[in-house]
């Protein structure tokens, strides 16, 4: 399997230098790289010890209950010198014993020279039973699939990353990002189906790696239902949900399944645990802080787009299309737009919102709420012309912000327009390749387009 490197290597360097290190726990769902990530880290110490407590011999270290004695025995039985300062110590499968979580309170507490990290396999579900948990003794690194970003260096696309990664870019390159961004969701983010499509050069082939993944997803998650029915209703909803990604949901009789709205959402609750989905709520707030309306119909989120084509069985049609947003009823893209935004998350875990106008007579949505600068920032993710916009239009009426970004298969472009209301705006338009960067784009635009001189379809 070929290795390539992660961003979060320079998060995981920026904790090993920090004055207030913890031990570190990388959360993230099964298959995402968290093992890999930290064997890569590993070359930046003298010493590594790699512990995998789904091992008996490596469980019965904690066993001790001494902290200064558990590494003790590790430097001696691993003929390494007592330098914690440049040891890395891994607990990896750490969920397998609940002993090894509490003690991680006493690394911090008593070897506070030693780096700790720690992952596993549904970690989720481990945190939220034990009673001991170390809570301010820890902290945590989040990990999601590989994202375009990361896709352009382990494709060897380095020279274009570079300029994708400080705006402004260049449209003549546009071409160019926009193939590979194409590519990159078809493939999609896990590292494993990455790995072999770097081998091979191919995406023919890929479709085995896909299913064993969702078969562990399926054979994981059911371990941790409560009863028989929740497992019948957990893999009713791996089967069941892709089908209704990036689209709104009621958890009531979901999928013709005929269960109820409690169990659906309680169901929904473990993939979330699990990493396997996230449920994107609405807002009906046009002022921070954008508080999400849990009792709202939500989106669903799957983990992966890759995994997601290749359960609606559409890489033959996605492989043809030069524009993504005429896949999928339109829903493929916002959902590898959203998927890019959640890769942002390292030291903490947020989830965007959407805004929502409902009126009986009168219903409004627009695709994404961000949170950037003095107002939210409205985002589209649209093929057509600005002025068939008119959920954006609703929401710049009813707000305090004359800025809009919308999302599509052009080059960068801004344009000045009135809402059907009469209130002009700037509309900066933005290739979908640039989702990872969108706060660093649309923060380099509005600074340039403030007092900007009037103008239509300005381009770069």
């Amino acid at each position: 399997m070929r290795i390539f490197q992660r961003n979060h290597l320079e998060a995981l360097r920026n904790w090993r230098n920090s004055n207030r290190r913890k031990p570190l726990i990388i959360r993230g769902a099964r298959q995402v790289g968290k093992t890999t990530l930290v064997r890569d880290f590993s070359a930046d110490f003298s010493q590594f010890i790699h512990l995998n407590l789904e091992k008996k011999t490596d469980r019965e270290y904690f066993e001790i209950h001494d902290v200064k004695k558990i590494i003790d025995s590790l430097l001696i039985e691993n003929k390494l010198r007592n330098n914690l300062g440049d040891t890395l110590l891994f607990i990896d499968e750490i969920q397998e014993s609940e002993r090894a979580i509490e003690l991680l309170r006493y690394f911090y507490e008593e070897l506070p020279e030693l780096n700790v990290v720690a992952a596993g396999s549904l970690l989720e579900f481990a945190l939220s039973g034990i009673k001991g948990f170390p809570v301010g003794r820890v902290s945590y690194l989040y990990l999601s699939p590989v994202n375009f970003s990361e896709f352009l260096y382990a494709t060897g696309n380095n020279e274009l990353l570079n300029r994708l990664h400080t705006p402004p870019f260049e449209n003549h390159l546009h071409r160019a990002a926009l193939r590979l961004f194409n590519d990159y969701t078809m493939i999609g983010g896990m590292p494993e189906v990455i790995s072999e499509f770097l081998q091979t050069g191919s995406p023919v082939g890929l479709s085995d790696i896909y299913d064993e993944i969702n078969t562990a997803y399926r054979e994981d998650i059911v371990k941790y239902a409560s009863s028989k029915k929740e497992q019948d209703i957990l893999q009713h909803l791996i089967a069941s949900a892709p089908l209704f990604a990036d689209r709104r949901v009621t958890f009531h009789n979901f999928g013709n399944s005929g269960f109820r709205s409690i169990d659906v959402s309680s169901a929904f609750r473990r993939l979330q645990q699990a990493g396997i989905c996230q449920l994107i709520y609405p807002t009906t707030r046009n002022l921070p802080p954008l508080i999400p309306g849990l009792k709202k119909a939500p989106r669903i989120q799957w983990l992966d787009t890759g995994l997601l084509i290749h359960a609606l069985g559409l890489q033959a049609k996605v492989s043809m299309l030069d524009d993504l947003s005429d896949s999928w009823k339109g829903a493929l893209v916002p959902h590898i737009v959203t998927q890019e935004l959640l890769s942002t998350n390292t030291t903490t875990f947020t989830k965007p919102v959407f805004w929502v106008r409902q009126k009986t007579q009168s219903q409004a949505e627009v695709d994404l709420l961000l949170d950037i600068g003095p107002h939210p920032v409205p985002v589209e993710i649209k093929s057509g012309p600005a002025g068939r916009l008119r959920s954006l239009h609703q929401y710049i009426d009813r707000s305090d912000t004359d800025f809009a970004v919308r999302l599509y298969a052009g080059p960068c472009a801004y344009e000045q327009h009135k809402t059907a209301g009469g209130k002009p705006f700037k509309l900066l338009n933005l290739p979908y390749y640039l989702a990872y960067w969108l706060e660093d784009y649309v923060n380099w635009y509005r600074s340039k387009l403030i007092g900007s001189p009037s103008g239509h379809n300005n381009s770069q």
